[in-house]
This record gives C-alpha cells, sequence and structure tokens, in this order.
C-alpha cells in the first residue's frame, strides 16, 4: 500500500467516534482532531506537490502520542505506522 493510501485510511479511522477501548488507552477526542488534522495537512501537502515532499514533512506523531500517554492499540499503531512510513519516504530513493 503507498503512503497515500496509507494517510486515507489513517484519516478516516480518526475521523470516526471513539470507542471505550481507544478512550482508555488515553485518546480523546481532541487529540483524535489534531493527529487527524496533522495527517490530513501531511497528507494535502504530498498530493499537492509530489512524494519528493515526504523528506520536509516530520509529523513526530510517535513523540506526540508518548507525550500524551497514549498507550499501545488500535489508533496508536495506525499512527505509529503513518509514521514509519513517513521516516521511510524521506529516505533517499
Amino acid at each position: 500500500m503507498d503512503l497515500l493510501a496509507v494517510l486515507d485510511d489513517a484519516v478516516a479511522a480518526l475521523k470516526a467516534h471513539l470507542d471505550a477501548g481507544d478512550r482508555s488507552q488515553g485518546w480523546t477526542d481532541e487529540l483524535r482532531r489534531e493527529i487527524q488534522e496533522e495527517i490530513s495537512t501531511h497528507r494535502s501537502a504530498l498530493r499537492r506537490h509530489g512524494r519528493w515532499t515526504a523528506r520536509y514533512l516530520s509529523p513526530n506523531l510517535d513523540r506526540w502520542m508518548a507525550d500524551e500517554g497514549v498507550l499501545p492499540g488500535r489508533l496508536h499503531d495506525l499512527v505509529a505506522d503513518v509514521q514509519r512510513r513517513f521516516v521511510e519516504a524521506a529516505e533517499p530513493a
């Protein structure tokens, strides 16, 4: 799956309401919206300017989740995958 498809899936998942499991892992509606907006903004930049812009986008989503005390789970894994794919896309081909 390419980077834009992963970002599309992440944005869609983060737009959905949180369930009890997500909340118990430390997610709040505000954090969910903020991370969704960050991913959406980066996705738009990639669509407009091309994949090469990934090297200039450094979302630091993993650190953000750690700072907020988010525990591993469904959304954490999804956002961590987005972070990993941004790092991979930024590496020279």
